[in-house]
């Protein structure tokens, strides 16, 4: 049998690729390697929580996941619009003017910045959310630090509050991301919610499955090979195809891709960020509310960049009477398990005292590969193009935006690709 599309990878963006094929009435068959679809959005189930596989949250602006998710399905709710910021040994809260007016009223008086940069926020704000999203993410770009430094932002505001809250969304503490990415992130912030599925974030790459045709997804089902003619499984296995997407993170693209020597487009890039998340188990949450928690005063308090209660946004994330704490650090440290852990927790024993010594510590998540790198030269225009040569496509959010909304754009890009491609050649009926 001929399979008229195959595409390597179940995560969000081959899944999304798959789904828009079916809707042409073009038959794609998802191979992924791993035991359910996902890839790097993927939920544990440990003793009654619910563990994501690294801190991730579903923004609610993302244009195209209104377009192709049934959102009230996945019943999410929110984190407050704000964070705490631990500073000079005092938490702060900072919040969003234009949802907690009189929260911010009071976060005016705080140390996290200064009045000036409190009303530059304003006017980053209003033109994060000029234009169309495409727009923000073609604009002209410099590194987020440079962008933030250009509006006239200060030293303090910039180290206390925007190399934690986006060193935890860009994976990267320097700020090296550009500046589109600052822009896209505070236009989705603002415009709408960060939120949790009622069970997990692997509840949103789930729901795309099962949108597809049954059978039309494969799981351990590892391809070690593309040519023109298909795939190669582990074990040579062949599997022939008239078109292939590869749609699995950077690196894995990047392997396949170069074994065809005529690939065009540009070279799929391999740079990636890690992270590293520890969860424990706690009687009682640190904090009240469904906030993000901020290390205001960087690396020298500890490995700790950012905290929250899943539990507190969603109750389904623990079991009665207790609460899930997550704890994410920027990087994968050198340090081994234990002395990571120790110095975990000697850290948030200075934030919130003795308690923290009765945290059950559940699992450890070091993920080298979480984010695609998004530097300036990274977004170049010419590492987003989709199509390789003839009959073979590649997707992920390392071709558009590291986020959600870039794996799910990308996977739509492929496959109108490839509809238009074939179209054209009359290769797929």
């Amino acid at each position: 049998m001929v399979h008229d599309v195959i595409v390597i990878g179940g995560g969000l963006a081959g899944l999304a690729c798959a789904l828009r094929l079916q809707q042409q009435g073009i038959e794609a068959l998802v191979l992924e390697g791993a035991d359910r679809v996902g890839g790097r959005v993927c939920t544990d189930r440990v003793e009654g929580f619910a563990l994501d596989r690294g801190f991730q949250v579903y923004l609610t602006a993302y244009p195209e996941g209104r377009r192709v998710l049934d959102l009230d399905a996945l019943w999410l709710r929110p984190f407050y619009p704000g964070a705490l910021v631990r500073r000079r040994g005092r938490f702060h809260k900072v919040a969003d003017p234009w949802r907690h007016p009189l929260d911010a009223l009071v976060s005016l008086a705080s140390p996290v910045g200064t009045l000036g940069d409190k009303l530059r926020v304003r006017t980053l704000r209003a033109r994060a959310r000029g234009g169309t999203v495409e727009e923000r993410l073609s604009a002209p770009q410099t590194t987020t630090l440079a962008a933030l430094r250009r509006d006239g932002f200060s030293e303090g505001m910039i180290d206390a509050f925007f190399r934690p809250f986006l060193g935890g969304v860009f994976l990267e503490r320097e700020l090296e991301t550009s500046s589109r990415m600052l822009e896209f992130v505070f236009r989705m912030f603002s415009a709408g919610d960060a939120a949790l599925p009622a069970a997990g974030m692997q509840a949103i790459p789930e729901q795309l499955s099962l949108r597809l045709p049954a059978g039309a997804v494969r799981t351990e089902t590892v391809v070690t090979g593309v040519d023109r003619e298909g795939v190669t499984l582990a074990g040579g296995k062949r599997l022939p195809a008239r078109a292939v997407v590869i749609a699995t993170e950077g690196p894995e693209a990047a392997r396949l891709a170069a074994a065809d020597r005529e690939r065009a487009g540009g070279a799929v890039p391999g740079a990636a960020r890690g992270t590293t998340c520890l969860y424990f188990a706690a009687s009682q949450p640190p904090v009240t509310e469904p906030i993000l928690v901020l290390a205001g005063d960087g690396p020298a308090d500890g490995p700790v960049n950012n905290l929250c209660v899943p539990s507190l946004v969603q109750p389904a994330y623990a079991p009665p009477g207790a609460a899930l704490v997550s704890v994410t650090i920027v990087g994968v440290p050198a340090l081994g398990d234990a002395a990571l852990l120790a110095a975990v927790l000697d850290q948030l024993t200075d934030w919130f005292g003795a308690a923290v010594r009765g945290w059950r510590h559940l699992r450890t998540y070091r993920i080298p590969y979480a984010l695609p790198s998004a530097t300036p030269a990274e977004l170049d225009p010419s590492s987003r193009a989709v199509r390789l040569r003839e009959g073979l496509y590649v997707a992920g959010d390392h071709r558009e935006s590291p986020s959600t909304q870039g794996a799910l754009v990308s996977g739509r890009r492929a496959a109108e690709a490839l509809i238009a491609e074939s179209e054209r050649r009359g290769t797929i009926a």
